[in-house]
């Protein structure tokens, strides 16, 4: 019985696995981001 209600989920078989240069980009990104809050607003500055 159990085999006939069971099925396996989609987002189990599509997964994505970004590449190490996708990961090495993102973390400099974030490295060098900085956002600066002055009264109500926010300055994003990317720091190079």
């Amino acid at each position: 019985m159990a085999k006939l209600y069971f099925k396996p989920s989609k987002k189990e078989e599509n997964l994505v696995v970004p590449s190490k240069r996708t990961i090495d980009f993102l973390l400099n990104y974030s490295k060098s981001l900085q956002v600066l809050e002055f009264q109500n607003f926010k300055f994003e500055t990317i720091l190079n």
